[in-house]
Parts: C-alpha cells; sequence; structure tokens
C-alpha cells in the first residue's frame, strides 16, 4: 500500500499491511453449499465471482452497501458520496477526464466503471497488490493524496462513524448485515461496500443474448464487427478476454490468478507519477502499463484510458489500427500485440459497432442498484 494513503485504525493497518497482497489474492475460497444464504441473479452458465473467505455474502450486507454507496454521510464533509463518481446510467463511471473528489481535488486517473467489478483480479488501474474490493475500498474512503472521500484522519473516521451511530436504520442495518459483531466500524463499511458492488453484474447486453442463442439481438454491422474482433487480424481478444473483456478476470472457480498490464502506446513518455505498473514495480519495462479495462458497457463509460484522454471510440480504433496514438507508436515498452493492424474504414465501423453491442440497458436501469434514497413512483 502507497505510503500516500493513510488507514485509520492501528488493528485495521495490521489486518491488511500484514496479509500481504500475493495471500490477498489467493485468500479466496469458495463458500460451501451449506455457507451460503445468498442468491446470486446471474444467467445460467456465468459463474459467480470471487468472494473472500472472511466477507461471505448476504442479503443484508448487500442491502446496506447499496445505502451507504449513495450516502454523502459516509465523506469526510458530508458533501460526496461514491455514487459522486459512479452513476449507474454511465455503468457507474462518470463523465469526467480523471476522478474529482469530495473538496475539489483531481485525481491523475480516470475513475473506472464498475461492470462486473467483482471479476477482476486487481481493482485498480495499476497496483498489483490491490487485488479485492475490500482493499480497493479503503484507498478512495482514506486516501489523502488526493483525497476523495476524505477520511484521513482517526479524528474525521470518528466524525463519519457518529453520522451512522446515531441512526437507528443504520443502527438495525448493521445488526442484521453483521450479526456476530454488529458495530459500526469502518471495516464493517467497506465489506458492505464490497458486497454491494459484487451485484454490478451485467450479462444481458445484446452480444450476451446472441450467445444464448437470440440471433437477431445484434445486426449485421455489429455481428462483422464481432468476428473482426474475434479474428488474427484484430486480435483484440487476446487482452480483452474472458466474461468481462479482460484479461486480468477470474470467478469463483478460477485455477489461475492472472494480472495482466499491457502498454499500449498512448504516449512516448508517460508523465512522472502516472506511469502505471512501473510506480509499484519500479521496473523500467514496467513504464506505461496498465490493466487491461472491461469493455462491458463500453460505449456509455467514455472518456477512456487512464487518464481520460480519448473522447470516443472511433480514437479507440484509430490507435489500434495505427499500433498506437502519435510518437507512443515508438515506446519501447508498447505490447507486441498493439502492431499497426490497418483496419479499413468499414472495419473500424464495424468494431465500433460490437463494442456497442456489449451494453447492458438492463444493468443500467436495474432498480436494485439504485439509488435508494429516491422515491420513484
Amino acid at each position: 500500500m502507497s505510503s500516500k494513503y493513510k488507514l485509520l485504525s492501528f488493528s485495521f493497518v495490521l489486518s491488511y499491511v500484514f496479509s500481504g497482497c500475493q495471500s490477498e489474492i489467493n485468500s479466496f475460497e469458495p463458500e460451501t453449499s451449506t455457507e451460503r444464504s445468498f442468491k446470486w441473479e446471474l444467467p445460467n452458465g456465468v459463474i459467480p465471482p470471487r468472494v473472500p473467505a472472511d466477507n461471505n455474502m448476504s442479503e443484508e450486507k448487500v442491502n446496506l452497501g447499496r445505502f451507504l454507496f449513495y450516502d454523502k454521510k459516509l465523506s469526510g464533509n458530508g458533501t460526496f458520496a461514491c455514487s459522486s463518481c459512479h452513476f449507474q446510467e454511465f455503468a457507474f463511471s462518470d463523465k469526467n477526464k480523471v476522478g474529482i473528489g469530495s473538496t475539489g481535488e483531481h485525481h491523475i486517473r480516470n475513475s473506472q466503471h464498475l461492470s462486473n467489478a467483482g471479476y477482476y483480479t486487481t481493482i485498480s488501474w495499476a497496483n498489483p497488490a490491490i487485488g479485492t474490493l475490500e482493499r480497493f475500498i479503503i484507498m478512495p474512503l482514506t486516501g489523502d493524496s488526493p483525497i476523495e472521500m476524505g477520511v484521513v484522519d482517526r479524528e474525521t473516521e470518528l466524525k463519519v462513524l457518529a453520522r451512522f451511530e446515531s441512526n437507528e436504520t443504520y443502527i438495525n442495518m448493521f445488526k442484521y448485515a453483521f450479526p456476530e459483531d454488529s458495530r459500526i466500524t469502518i471495516d464493517n463499511i467497506i465489506k458492505a461496500l464490497a458486497s454491494f458492488i459484487r451485484t454490478f453484474n451485467s450479462f444481458n447486453s445484446p452480444y450476451d443474448k446472441y450467445t444464448r442463442g437470440e440471433s437477431n439481438s445484434m445486426t449485421e454491422a455489429q455481428k462483422r464487427g464481432m468476428n473482426i474482433f474475434f479474428g488474427e487480424k484484430a486480435e483484440c481478444f487476446h487482452c480483452h478476454d474472458g466474461e468481462n473483456f479482460s484479461d486480468s478476470t477470474a470467478n469463483e472457480k478460477s485455477f489461475f490468478i492472472e494480472q495482466n498490464f499491457h502498454n499500449i502506446g498512448l504516449y512516448r513518455e508517460y508523465m512522472a507519477g502516472n506511469r502505471g505498473l512501473f510506480e509499484s514495480t519500479f521496473n523500467d519495462s514496467d513504464n506505461g502499463k496498465f490493466r487491461t479495462p472491461s469493455l462491458r458497457n463500453v460505449e456509455v463509460t467514455a472518456p477512456y484510458m487512464h487518464d481520460g484522454s480519448m473522447a470516443t471510440l472511433e480514437e479507440i480504433m484509430e490507435l489500434h489500427s495505427n499500433g498506437g496514438r502519435g510518437d507512443g507508436i515508438y515506446n519501447q515498452n508498447v505490447d507486441p500485440l498493439i502492431s499497426a493492424k490497418r483496419f479499413t474504414d468499414q472495419e473500424k465501423a464495424d468494431l465500433v459497432e460490437f463494442l456497442k453491442a456489449l451494453t447492458d440497458r438492463d444493468f443500467l436501469t436495474n432498480p436494485k442498484l439504485s439509488n435508494p434514497f429516491i422515491i420513484k413512483e
């Protein structure tokens, strides 16, 4: 964990720091049928995401996490919620180039969309230590450089917790969600939020329907684009593979847990402090490498790239057609798969149409994921 992030209580620090990032990645254990009380709402054949052994899923925990996700009381200054950067209609992303925190401070990276976030093997853009949603949530909640939710010290932590401790509804929700230890703590808040986000599962796009036998769910252009996407000229599927269209994906039955990062030639020189995997490993060969983002709902998650520097899907097609962007093609660490494809205009258009076939409108409007504080008629 970077020293720029402050963790709040000493016991909380110990529980995460001494776990070790690799041991955490491998600590997932499938729940047995007698332990599981949670019913995943997934299509036939889709395997649930991994769930940590110390944070089993439950309807009560998910419900609590939903309220916390949309509640501004969770931020230090009481003006910001998780949903302030993650809007359901944009697949839980926002429209800013980079994230903007509760105090107006700008992040160096684009706010990720959270479609199928529970399936990632690394949740951040480029930190292999962030292997679970639980570990990831610490960063926006407690980080002080930049400030996001702004719970940056013990005094602020106590102030935030007091807001929930004085609310009878939340007191009862914590009791139901954590019957063995119903204290309102940062640890339990993080576990509830992680449980809710694990239900952000998006598998009902036109493409999904097509793979389930609904041949008319995709247009002819989208089908052509799909064939290009999975073909050897484009080779998109090598990095954007699996159920989440990302090669850093695993489910509860995965035997191998892979974390992959790629340099796609955005820049010839990457900005200091925003060099991707290099910031964790300090290996020169990792300069400019970032995790492959999921293409689920990519139509509604612009702007794109780790720094929000691309506004349209058409720009992305140009990058992959040229083997990089501008003089980024000369970056010495560009992945070998990022070569000049020389797509025709028709191929580019068909690829864009296929990406639009990954938009799950049901997910974007699912009432179970919506703001519980808004009463809808």
